[in-house]
């Protein structure tokens, strides 16, 4: 009863591991996420092997995307992966016989940096992954704060003054739309490229420069409106464009400067635990479940 199993569930990959309450990660796995109808099936073959060959764990702790209920331990909506209102707490404890946690993935990734890496210590600030998409959590007084309805944290999907190009969730002009790691992609308007050969160009390319000034500007209209609303001590960067390192963060400092004139800008930094973030965090709200 020394580990718990925990699960990392993403689009195209599942990150699993055993995990110590150090947070040392054993059996370390990928495996692929299958297609609808397979995508549970595949997610608690993965914890059962996991959970074998860990011998008896404690728990097992769950980060999926889309919309999760905590509370109920419901997936409640993702487009990704295909389900709806899906129980899937009761369904892989069921299966599993051990007790299970459920969390969103990015929330999980905020409480690892929480816990074991760029916020550790800090009480106030957001934890920000930038890649296909943007979410955040929010971590005010030491708590993740989930809001009336599990969505806080959702500021991908606030507008920014850049312009008002279409987003995938129905709005115009979403952060989004203009900072993802896709976005970048996209605007540059070269599908064969990452976003990280379009921030490498940015220095010789007048395209993928204005591409990557926008998405740093529109960065920088939406944290300098969390920070005036939450005042944040720390901005953590996580995803995949965090690994652009200060090409992306030195800017994005130098914008929230600018636009927050009247105090200390929060700081900002790039996350420490990197892909391992939502799996850990999986790990820790599994143990909160036998502490």
């Amino acid at each position: 009863m020394n580990s718990v199993v925990a699960l990392d569930v993403g689009g195209t990959l599942m990150k699993g591991a055993v995990v110590d309450r150090d947070g040392t990660a054993r059996a370390v796995e990928q495996r692929p996420t299958r297609r609808q109808p397979d995508t549970v099936d595949g997610i608690l073959a993965f914890a059962a092997d996991l959970t074998a060959g860990a011998g008896s764990p404690a728990a097992v702790g769950l980060a999926v995307p889309g919309i999760v209920d905590e509370a109920r331990g419901v997936a409640r909506y993702s487009s990704n992966l295909g389900w709806r209102d899906l129980p899937l707490r009761d369904i892989a404890a069921d299966r599993l016989g051990v007790p299970v946690a459920l969390t969103h993935d990015v929330r999980a990734g905020g409480v690892a940096e929480h816990e074991f890496g760029a916020a550790r210590g800090i009480d106030d600030f957001l934890f920000l992954p930038i890649g296909t998409g943007i979410a955040g959590t929010v971590f005010a007084g030491g708590r993740p704060y989930r809001g009336a309805d599990g969505m806080a944290g959702e500021i991908g999907h606030a507008p920014v003054p850049i312009g008002e190009e279409s987003c995938a969730c129905g709005q115009r002009g979403c952060l989004e739309t203009y900072a993802s790691a896709a976005a970048l992609v996209r605007r540059y308007g070269d599908p064969g490229l990452s976003a990280a050969d379009v921030v490498a160009r940015a220095e010789h390319d007048p395209r993928a420069a204005q591409v990557l000034g926008e998405a740093v500007r529109a960065l920088g209209f939406a944290l300098t409106t969390y920070t005036m609303l939450l005042d944040p001590a720390l901005i953590v960067i996580g995803g995949g464009l965090a690994d652009a390192g200060e090409t992306l963060l030195a800017p994005v400092r130098a914008e929230l400067s600018a636009r927050v004139t009247w105090r200390v800008p929060p700081r900002v930094v790039r996350a420490q635990l990197g892909s391992s973030a939502g799996r850990l965090g999986a790990a820790i709200c599994a143990w909160g479940l036998v502490s």
